[in-house]
């Protein structure tokens, strides 16, 4: 969200419409004890969908959060994380993530959110979570989030996974990111973390960026980035998967 502002926590709360929310780690706060981290979450409450799941009727769809303030890399644990949360495992995460997901319909879309997407997804520095602000370039994904996918896959395949933390452009490059792809199986990942998501196009236009989902009858149909203008009207899209 943004550097612990609790003032845009407060403002994400009270939003009219159905929100999940998973802290990032620029959400964790600097304190070591974990003391912003816990006023934040003491304030989102179950917005925060971290090890949890959030189910609405519309939209009809399940969503399952992934391990709170990450930033990637396998799985490290901040100072900050650990005053909150306490210690915990690789696999004690991820069984977080199975159980919540076990909640969840069968009979509706499971969409998994996460700050960083898992590993597996490509090791080079385009890749959905490759590191490409320091070489060599490498996988840098969460394997918790990994390793609860395959599981979660025994008994039903995730319809998407939602994550960011990796920018579109490619650092010290004019390349792009790839923000979308799925998998053998039929999950579809997709990177979202369009930075600045506020800003302007050539001509000086004020736009805003959303990737955007849509689900038919239960699964994934449409998949785009687009930015929006002021009076929230299509400026430009990008599609990435539309059936």
């Amino acid at each position: 969200m943004g550097e612990s502002d609790i003032s845009l926590v407060k403002k994400i709360v009270h939003l009219p419409i159905p929100t999940a929310v998973i802290l990032g780690n620029h959400d964790r706060g600097h304190d070591r004890t974990g003391e912003v981290l816990r006023q934040q979450l003491n304030l989102l409450g179950d917005v925060h969908c971290g090890w949890s799941l959030r189910r609405w009727n519309s939209p009809n769809v399940a969503v399952v959060g992934a391990r709170p303030c990450s930033s990637g890399g396998g799985f490290y644990l901040s100072p900050e994380f650990l005053g909150a949360f306490g210690q915990m495992t690789i696999q004690e995460s991820a069984n977080r993530i199975v159980l919540a997901a076990e909640q969840a319909s069968e009979l509706v879309p499971l969409v998994i959110l996460a700050h960083v997407g898992p590993t597996g997804l490509g090791s080079s520095s385009d890749s959905p979570c490759g590191r490409d602000w320091k070489k060599p370039a490498m996988d840098w994904g969460d394997k918790d989030l990994e390793l609860a996918i395959d599981q979660i896959r025994k008994k039903r395949v995730p319809e998407l996974v939602v994550f960011g933390h990796m920018h579109h452009s490619i650092k010290g490059s004019t390349r792009t990111r790839c923000t979308f792809l799925e998998d053998q199986w039929g999950t579809s990942y997709l990177n979202a973390a369009c930075v600045p998501r506020r800003g302007s196009d050539s001509s000086g236009k004020e736009l805003a960026h959303f990737s955007w989902v849509e689900f038919v009858n239960g699964n994934l149909n449409h998949v785009s980035h687009r930015w929006f203008n002021s009076d929230f009207s299509i400026a430009y899209e990008q599609t990435l998967l539309n059936r």
